[in-house]
């Protein structure tokens, strides 16, 4: 489930044709534009669910579905075919039916559900997860309060502010921006912080930081050194080294992948000076494929993965 333009997913894709797996590749954003060719019947009764799905080049029987890979699938759009008030009412009624039935699918492996994808992108919930599985975690503060963020800041300091969501964000010109996480200074922190929520977190002191991409069973991780605070701010400074994960980290990781249903994960870590692992944040559907020294490793795992379906 992706769009045209994800060349992440042409990876895996091309092995699973390589070894002869039929794959139907779907964007459930495709559903309501005219002239897409995607159409959906389905039946539900006593016996479950049944019915097809077409492509201007497949056509799927739903009770066939071993896997499905919920990639990165491009929101619904308004319909040109639905006038005016009619058009949010399309919409609504795509993402719960043709998506509700894409959600149904039961007897299939999902890499990974889009409700245990949504429900894992809560970075409160994963830092409480995160610390219920055994891993160490920052002091962090999520607030709306001035004073409190205040106290907070000079209680912890040096303290660092991040995104709760994705940190892309318009620009004043219209364009695209990100929000990088960035240092706090407090008397920075004023009665504009009312206006919505914000997480501050302790910084953590590190000589690197560690992505950890999980699948299914297979756990890869690699060192990321840059001596930036985010490294995602430019990747053109990124060196990349292959390390082992500690056995006793990786059972920890194992645990929040059950407790969230996942089969699929990218964590971020920072290295501390003295070896620590500090977990920052998990993505249930992390980018991979940027790290040549990852990249082909994982493709297959995934492909392995997808091939097998539900054991």
């Amino acid at each position: 489930m992706t769009g045209l333009e994800d060349v992440t997913a042409d990876l895996v894709i091309q092995r699973l044709y390589d070894r002869g797996v039929p794959v139907v590749r779907l964007d459930p954003g495709d559903f309501l534009i005219a002239g897409s060719g995607v159409r959906m019947s389905a039946q539900l009764n006593a016996t479950g669910l049944s019915g097809l799905i077409s492509t201007p080049s497949r056509e799927l029987a739903l009770e066939r579905v071993r896997a499905v890979w919920w990639r990165r699938p491009t929101p619904y759009q308004a319909s040109p075919r639905a006038p005016g008030r009619d058009v949010a009412f399309a919409v609504a009624e795509a993402r719960f039916g043709f998506g509700g039935v894409l959600a149904a699918l039961r007897d299939c492996l999902w890499v990974n559900h889009p409700w245990h994808n949504q429900a894992a992108e809560y970075k409160p919930g994963q830092l409480v997860t995160a610390a219920e599985c055994g891993l160490t975690v920052p002091s962090t503060l999520i607030t709306n309060d001035p004073h409190q963020a205040r106290t907070f800041a000079e209680d912890f300091a040096p303290v660092v502010y991040k995104p709760l969501r994705h940190p892309l964000q318009k620009d004043m010109n219209g364009g695209n921006g990100m929000i990088w996480v960035r240092a706090v200074d407090p008397v920075e922190l004023d009665d504009t912080l009312s206006v919505t929520a914000h997480m501050f977190q302790a910084k953590v002191e590190k000589v690197a930081d560690i992505r950890v991409t999980v699948v299914g069973e297979k756990v890869f991780a690699i060192r990321i050194d840059s001596g930036l605070l985010d490294w995602r701010a430019d990747y053109d400074t990124l060196t990349y080294t292959l390390v082992p994960c500690p056995p006793a980290l990786e059972s920890s990781i194992r645990r929040y992948m059950r407790s969230y249903g996942l089969m699929f994960a990218a964590f971020d870590f920072a290295l501390t000076p003295n070896g620590d692992w500090v977990f920052l944040e998990c993505n249930p559907n992390g980018q991979w494929a940027w790290i040549p020294e990852q990249e082909p490793v994982v493709a297959d795992a995934l492909a392995d993965l997808l091939e097998r379906g539900r054991p």
